[in-house]
This record gives structure tokens, C-alpha cells and sequence, in this order.
């Protein structure tokens, strides 16, 4: 169609055309600025809540419907910053987790060597740890470690355990084995809103013992959000932060279609997760994902993956608002 507006109409069909991530071109990331990627991985959760593999597709199917403009920020994204979806990771040896890792890895390595910075949906939550094995250290990061923003309602730090169900490098160990490898520097790293069904009284211990800041969803309703935000900018300021958001964060009437859904306690309401979010706004913000959507799950009107398309366009916006700064400097 040569017609810009009826173009515009269409573009806003999510039912209509070639499904990319946010109707970006599907390109690689040599000289752009934000590479969005698919990873649909989920045998790093263990379980017989697989279909995570179908997040990448579903939110493809409906971001075209999602917002193109940021009003809070006063910037259009895409017209700012270069974007492109550089499509899903590849995984001949889908069963095989830690062959699925080394994957990951090598698909970032690239990214990151090319100075885009990625923005990803899974995928269960094993694919942090495949990521952050290629931006920790890397060229993005200035060789230095990530400090992550980690909204979750689980610490994914459990050493007690060497594997979740035969995966090691799995969706529940990323946060210790980063450490452990120097991807990660926990003390400059959050951990916000944990209220996971607990197995045992010292479940958080590990998070402790590892050095992270650690804020439990209890103690997010007893501080208040300002107080929590006033720390994450303290604990992340100057450094390269990595945001990675488990749906699992949110209240389950929220996002229904997650895994490893917490059901026990109210989670986070949207405005409060973007609030965090908001928090490491201007920061040097070196990549981001969101993990855990499970589309077999969802409601028929695809809250969980309209949900997680509003999360990840708040993740584009402020990274390209930093491009659009550096372009402007």
C-alpha cells in the first residue's frame, strides 16, 4: 500500500500482515540501536509448564495493536532510535537446556558485538542467564559486569538444589551462577517483589548470602513505592543496568497466562510495575527481558501478552530515549 494513512490503518490490525515485534523490520542488528529478539525456550523451567516456548509468537501477534507513541515521555520510539526485530533464537536441540544456553549465548554475543542493545521475550526465565552470559563484560557494558533491576516473584537464586528437574543452567539457578561467573555484581543488583509459595523458612537466604538487595513484596506494601524507587536509584546509579521482568510479578488477575503463577499474595498492579520500571529511566540501561508468558493460559482476549507488550514497549522507550539523547550530544 502506497497510501500512508490507509498503511496506518492497517498497521494497527494485529490480525493483518507479517507478525514482527512492534511492526519493526525484521533485520539484523548491525548498526541499530535496539535489537528486539524472541527466545522460545522453556525447558529451563523443568516442568509440565512448557508452552513458554509460544511466548515470542504471541506477543508478535498482538504488539501491533500497542502503543506507538510514549505520552509520558513525550517521544515516539520508533522515530528516535533504530529498532529492529532480529527474530528468535534458534534451538535445533529444543530439549536439551544447557545446549539451549550456549545458544543463547552466541546469539547475543553478536548482538552485543554489533553495540545494539537487546530487549527480549521469552522464554522461561533460564534465558537471563544465557543472556547475561554474552552482555557481562561485553562491549555495551564497557567490560563491566550488569547489574540487574529484577522484578520476580521467586529469587531464582536457589543453590540448594544442582538442577530444577535435569536443567542446571535453569530458570531457577541464573541468579547465583551469574554471580558465580562474574556476569552479574549483586550488590548493585535489586530484587523486588518475591512472594513465592516458600518450601522452606530460608527460601531467600541464598539472595542473602549472594549479596543482593532484596525487597519482598511485604516489604514493598510496608515502605511504599517512592521509598523502594529512592533505592533503586541509589544501588543502580552510574552503572550498566539489565532489566529483567518474570510476569509471574504481577497479580495474577493482571497476568493470568504466566508460569508458576502466585496466587497467595497480591502482586504488583501494572502502574506500580512500570513505576519501577521508571525508576532506572536516563540510566545506562544495556538490555532487558520479559519472561514466563504462557499464551496456553491466557485469557481469550490476550491480557497476559498485551500485558507483556506494555511492559516491553516501556523498556523501548527508555532505552531509545537514550539513543536519541547519545544522537543528539
Amino acid at each position: 500500500m502506497s497510501d500512508p494513512y490507509q498503511t496506518s490503518m492497517m498497521e494497527n490490525l494485529f490480525w493483518w500482515g507479517i507478525p514482527t515485534l512492534f511492526r519493526c523490520p525484521n533485520e539484523g542488528p548491525e548498526g541499530k540501536d535496539i535489537a528486539l529478539v524472541g527466545v522460545p525456550h522453556s525447558t529451563g523451567n523443568g516442568t509440565t509448564e512448557r508452552d513458554q516456548h509460544l511466548g515470542p509468537r504471541a506477543l508478535r501477534n498482538v504488539s501491533a495493536v500497542s502503543r506507538r507513541t510514549h505520552g509520558g515521555f513525550q517521544l515516539n520510539p520508533w522515530e528516535v532510535a533504530r529498532i529492529v526485530d532480529v527474530g528468535d533464537v534458534p534451538f535445533p536441540r529444543a530439549n536439551d537446556n544447557e545446549h539451549c544456553i550456549k545458544q543463547i549465548t552466541r546469539f547475543f554475543a553478536d548482538i552485543d558485538a554489533a553495540g545494539a542493545r537487546p530487549i527480549s521475550v521469552g522464554g522461561d526465565h533460564s534465558i537471563t542467564g544465557g543472556i547475561v552470559q554474552a552482555l557481562g563484560g561485553g562491549q555495551i557494558t564497557g567490560g563491566e559486569p550488569v547489574c540487574f533491576l529484577h522484578l520476580d516473584a521467586h529469587t531464582d537464586v536457589f543453590t540448594k538444589v544442582d538442577h530444577f528437574l535435569g536443567a542446571k543452567k535453569s530458570a531457577a539457578h541464573w541468579g547465583a551462577y551469574l554471580a558465580d561467573q562474574g556476569d552479574v555484581d549483586p550488590g548493585h543488583s535489586m530484587q523486588i517483589g518475591l512472594r513465592g509459595h516458600a518450601r522452606t523458612l530460608d527460601w531467600l537466604q541464598p539472595s542473602y548470602d549472594y549479596g543482593y538487595n532484596v525487597v519482598t513484596m511485604k516489604e514493598f506494601r510496608k515502605r511504599g513505592i517512592d521509598d523502594v524507587v529512592a533505592q533503586i536509584q541509589e544501588i543502580l546509579a552510574g552503572r550498566p543496568v539489565y532489566i529483567t521482568f518474570d510476569l509471574d510479578c504481577l497479580d495474577p488477575s493482571i497476568a493470568p497466562g504466566v508460569s508458576n503463577i502466585e496466587a497467595g499474595e497480591r502482586g504488583f498492579d501494572i502502574d506500580e510495575a512500570v513505576a519501577i520500571l521508571h525508576a532506572v529511566r536516563g540510566m545506562n540501561i544495556v538490555g532487558g527481558d520479559v519472561v514466563c508468558m504462557m499464551p496456553t493460559k491466557d485469557n481469550p482476549n490476550q491480557i497476559t501478552a498485551l500485558t507483556a507488550a506494555a511492559v516491553m514497549f516501556e523498556m523501548i522507550s527508555m532505552v531509545a530515549e537514550l539513543a536519541a539523547k547519545g544522537a543528539n550530544a
